[in-house]
């Protein structure tokens, strides 16, 4: 049987880039500009797009969750950070784009430093947030040159065969999982409209959308949300824009106590009509800057706030996070059952491929009989080994699939999204006998995460101030990994959540309830990838004996075992290897009565504590 949920066809297509970059740039004269920006984001600014928003992709071949090109009538560049610098290589045709890192260097410092006197460059203001627009603005203004707002987008006039929009159901998400009314959550909203002394407050971003009402879609790839914008008040009724198509009879009789319905080509109509005079909240970092035009123009002012939903979004209630447990048990249990499957097949039988396929039959399986059905996977599996394992977002289609080679490494990130929780694990194997080099740098990996899981810390702490215990061991040995150390995870809803996050950039203030990812890893180009990634909770602060204040911490909710034939043990303390055999003892302790029988002997062994061989 294959997979239900995720396919294995390859998307890109580098061959076609170059006609299309030409067909575009035909259009530079009629739009009078000598460039135009392409982003991966759609009207939302979300992550997760529609297949008729991925124009990036279309245009490029690029198929990443983030980038943005920049194309100009002789050269174009594709910028993207530290997750996809290998993947852009392999995407791209290098005949015409080169690729510029998004970190280093933004498309709004490049400009600064590049664009010629006079250069006009095109952009869809639906497509670019306000802050992205006023760093675009500045950059081009200071180099003589101009930010140029196009009325239609000239990709999608090139893009004949473009996807129509996402006409999927929108469903209740039922009280026993969200345990506070939508109603009472619109009420709390429109308190803190007040609070920011606006008028009202337009939400653009769908997870906020879905849990302020209590809803949940299918609009995007593996993240159940329906695409809509909101508009909620200081006083009256809020206002959803979403196509009715979308709401079968229960969900709309449910929707129309709540707000008032109106198709979304309305909006920018209704917006300026509540604008004149108003003053309108914005999130700066999520609201198109099409949005802040369209409330200037009609007169209003627009207040910049952070989304009211987006913070009591993230602190997770109580049912929210019993849920997750709950979640992530049942998920164990299914990544045991696979890792006992996998131990079982010979070096060399496996694909990657076969090896996601296997996998979600697994979730699937465990979902049904613990009568908590996988409504989906939370993203495309990252089935990786070999180079492939190099590749940090890697997504396997029919093309690269290889197969798992005695002496290499398989990288396997995966999620499940349950009624009651989102999962995200990921568990690096060996291939049979591996390298003494990968058993060294998989341990500085681990006691990278460790570090993280046992950390206590004062409140006010944000993710930025401990990402580096995570790279601590790893920066001794002269190693380093690309990516952030951990994102925030909704409650069934997407993955990827913010504002929390564990990272250089991760400014959000780390609040109990909030759930993250604790991932580092390290990838060597060419050759091999690991990371190690569990799930855990922001726990309240509290005392610890002999010290002056309360100290918050994380709870660990991922259970399933880390591969102990990969640890090093003489390279760990007597405190790490403590932690691990705690954690493991738990594991077994919790996923016994629910694995199947015949998965239990290779649970035990698996969560056998290990030889205390370390240092004190």
């Amino acid at each position: 049987m294959p997979a239900r949920f995720q396919n294995f066809e390859n998307s890109a297509n580098p061959t076609l880039a170059a006609p299309r970059v030409a067909k575009l740039r035909a259009l530079f004269e009629v739009h009078g500009v000598d460039g135009f920006l392409v982003p991966r984001s759609d009207a939302h600014q979300g992550e997760y797009v529609a297949k008729g928003s991925e124009r990036l992709a279309w245009l490029t071949g690029f198929t990443g969750s983030a980038g943005i090109a920049l194309v100009l009538k002789s050269h174009a560049y594709v910028f993207v950070d530290g997750r996809y610098t290998v993947q852009a290589g392999q995407q791209l045709d290098p005949h015409v784009f080169e690729v510029v890192d998004l970190i280093a260097s933004p498309p709004s410092k490049w400009l600064a430093a590049q664009a010629g006197k006079g250069m006009r460059i095109g952009f869809d203001p639906w497509l670019h947030t306000i802050s992205d627009v006023k760093g675009l603005e500045k950059a081009l203004t200071e180099a003589g040159g101009a930010l140029v707002a196009v009325g239609a987008n000239p990709v999608d006039s090139i893009w004949e065969d473009r996807p129509a929009p996402p006409l999927e159901p929108v469903s209740i998400h039922n009280i026993e999982h969200a345990a506070v009314l939508a109603r009472d959550k619109l009420t709390h909203m429109a308190e803190a409209v007040r609070s920011a002394q606006a008028d009202l407050c337009v939400l653009t971003d769908p997870s906020s959308i879905a849990w302020a009402f209590n809803i949940r879609g299918k609009d995007v790839p593996h993240t159940p949300l329906a695409l809509a914008f909101a508009v909620i008040k200081s006083e009256g009724e809020p206002l959803l824009f979403i196509d009715k198509r979308k709401l079968p009879v229960k969900t709309e009789a449910y929707l129309n106590q709540l707000c008032t319905l109106m198709p979304p080509s309305d909006l920018e109509g209704e917006l300026a009509k509540l604008s004149a005079k108003a003053k309108v909240a914005l999130d700066p970092v999520l609201a198109a800057e099409k949005l802040r035009r369209t409330v200037e123009d009609a007169g209003g002012a627009v207040v910049e706030v952070t989304d009211p939903a987006r913070i009591p979004r993230a602190q997770k209630n109580k049912t929210e996070l019993d849920g997750a447990r709950a979640a992530h048990r049942r998920d164990g249990a299914t990544v045991s059952a696979f890792l006992a499957w996998y131990d079982d097949q010979p070096a060399g039988s496996l694909t990657e491929i076969a090896a996601a396929d296997q996998l979600e039959k697994a979730r699937i399986s465990t979902g049904e009989m613990m009568q908590m059905p996988l409504l989906d996977i939370s993203f495309d599996t990252i089935s990786s080994t070999g180079p492939n394992g190099a590749i940090n977002h890697y997504r396997v289609n029919h093309e690269t699939n290889r197969t798992l080679k005695e002496g290499e490494l398989f990288l396997l990130d995966s999620g499940g999204q349950y009624m009651d929780g989102t999962t995200d694990i990921t568990r690096t194997l060996p291939v049979g006998a591996v390298a003494e080099e990968y058993k060294r740098r998989f341990t500085l990996v681990l006691k990278g995460m460790i570090a993280i899981s046992a950390l206590r810390f004062p409140n006010g702490t944000t993710g930025a101030e401990i990402d580096a215990f995570a790279r601590s061991a790893l920066w001794k040995a002269g190693l380093d990994y690309g990516h952030g150390t951990g994102h925030g995870v909704g409650s069934y809803l997407s993955v990827h959540e913010g504002p929390q996050r564990i990272a250089r950039t991760g400014r959000q203030e780390l609040l109990p309830g909030m759930i993250l990812s604790n991932e580092p890893g390290y990838y060597k180009p060419g050759e091999y990838g690991i990371r190690i990634e569990n799930l855990i909770i922001v726990i309240e602060a509290e005392e610890i004996s002999g010290g002056d204040k309360p100290m918050l911490g994380f709870e660990t909710i991922t259970l399933a075992p880390i591969d102990r034939r990969l640890i090093d043990t003489h390279l760990m303390t007597r405190e790490e290897l403590q932690w691990l055999d705690a954690y493991h003892a738990r594991v077994l302790n919790e996923l016994s009565p629910i694995v199947e029988a015949s998965v239990r002997p290779w649970l035990k062994i698996a969560c056998a504590p290990l030889e205390h061989y370390a240092r004190t």
